[in-house]
């Protein structure tokens, strides 16, 4: 878990500074506070398809993926792509990330869109709405259940839809409660970053159906959605897949079509 704790660590540090420099009462007047969410969740219980398409520049266990991509553009692909939704990850120091990203893709597209980010503060979840955002994601293995339960809560005053993201039994467990609504099995190893479809498996028959189940990290495959459709799942986050190609959007509807 050691790069885990080390972004935490620096998220922390991040926040305080963001804190002092751009007070809620300021974020709370962005144009975009008061929009209406495009729910991710109905997108995914809607669809035949159910494909979270990711914007993704680098990452600590893959490195580089793409720098040279212009967000926007990337948006418009995966809308026309059909997909049910686009994450876009904000963490600067680690993923090449910003907030800058979240706002051109809100500028560009009408569709669910999901601030990839290491939660750790209430902040970071108004500063997600008041930067167009329709979705938060809250990670289990950073977060103690309490921090769950507010975090989760305040996100669904805001009109935001929670992904709470789990890696095993445990996570799952302390983490289960009614302000979620999607669960999504991550199935990389956070401490060896090895990827295993059977986590999503194994971890699916405990997930109660109130959920939208949401499969996440290593999905390549259009083998590995049909597996997992057994499984329940309807909703299924794929970044590199696509952003390791010159046309994350072209990539994405070759696949989308193909699923179909």
């Amino acid at each position: 878990m050691d790069i885990l704790n080390k972004i935490v660590a620096d998220k922390y540090k991040e926040v305080d500074l963001k804190k002092s420099l751009l007070p809620v009462a300021q974020l709370e007047q962005s144009v975009l506070f008061r929009r209406t969410r495009n729910s991710l969740a109905s997108a995914l219980q809607n669809s035949s398809t159910g494909i979270i398409a990711e914007h993704k520049r680098r990452s600590p266990s893959k490195g580089t993926i793409n720098q040279n991509t212009n967000v926007g553009q990337v948006a418009i692909g995966y809308q026309k792509a059909d997909v049910c939704g686009m994450s876009v990850l904000t963490d600067i120091k680690y993923f090449g990330g910003s907030l800058e990203d979240l706002q051109l893709a809100r500028a560009s597209v009408t569709m669910p869109l999901l601030r990839k980010e290491f939660i750790i503060d209430e902040y970071q979840i108004i500063e997600a709405k008041s930067n167009g955002a329709d979705v938060i994601l809250l990670i289990a293995a950073v977060l103690s259940k309490e921090e769950i339960k507010t975090f989760s809560e305040l996100a669904k005053s805001l009109d935001l839809d929670v992904l709470l993201e789990v890696h095993n039994e445990e996570e799952l467990h302390k983490s289960i409660m009614p302000s979620l609504d999607m669960l999504g099995v991550n199935n990389r190893n956070l401490k060896t970053f090895e990827v295993d479809l059977d986590t999503s498996k194994s971890l699916a028959k405990i997930i109660p159906d109130d959920f939208v189940k949401v499969s996440e990290s290593g999905i390549s495959s259009l083998e590995a959605i049909r597996d997992l459709k057994q499984f329940g799942y309807e909703g299924f986050l794929i970044g590199e897949n696509f952003m390791k190609t010159n046309n994350p959007g072209k990539s994405a509807k070759e696949f989308i079509q193909k699923l179909k």
